[in-house]
């Protein structure tokens, strides 16, 4: 049914539970950790969510800050901790789901779901987000390289950018990397 594989982290103060109710649901639970311990290195090339049962996550802030930088995992976390600065920091440390008090067995499966979903909806976004920056950061490569042109060849401004194409295409490259070639030479006959 649900072939999930998850990392369980609980900590001493949590009912231990929560491990039962995921294996009676059908997931894998492939790690549980009980302490602080190394929580990067318990994480799997299989791991697919991460899930903490903690009382609060003030001490786990780090981790989960990692976690979902560097893994890129939905992360879950049940806690009784509600208090407005904590709910504030673990929105910024990229959580998919934060669940106070409430770990009831029937809504574990749709939890976890829309975590995953909002998950899945933060990477699309980061991704859009990177493709964005790296369309802006090559047309001010391309902008710089069309006034170089511009200025030493005495071209317009449209037969600056149709030269900088037509080399780009002779040479069976971007056109963003064409420009960093034009700066680059610019630069080094200066």
């Amino acid at each position: 049914m649900n072939a999930l594989n998850v990392l369980l982290i609980e900590d001493e103060t949590a009912d231990q539970l929560l491990e039962k109710i995921l294996v009676a649901k059908g997931y894998l639970v492939a790690n549980t950790a009980t302490s602080k311990t190394d929580i990067q290195s318990l994480v799997e090339n299989s791991t697919d969510i991460v899930i903490f049962n903690i009382d609060s996550p003030k001490k786990y802030f780090q981790d989960i800050h990692c976690l979902s930088q560097k893994q890129s995992l939905p992360i879950i976390i049940f806690a009784s901790d509600d208090t407005a600065d904590t709910i504030n920091q673990i929105i910024k440390s990229g959580v998919s789901a934060y669940v106070v008090n409430s770990g009831e067995p029937n809504r574990i499966d749709s939890i976890i779901n829309i975590a995953i979903a909002r998950f899945n909806e933060q990477q699309r976004l980061k991704n859009e987000l990177e493709k964005t920056k790296s369309r802006l950061e090559e047309r001010k490569l391309v902008d710089r390289a069309k006034g170089i042109l511009i200025k030493t060849r005495g071209f317009t401004e449209d037969d600056a950018y149709h030269t900088l194409r037509k080399l780009a295409m002779d040479r069976n490259i971007a056109i963003g990397e064409m420009a960093k070639n034009v700066i680059a030479m610019a630069e080094l006959l200066k």
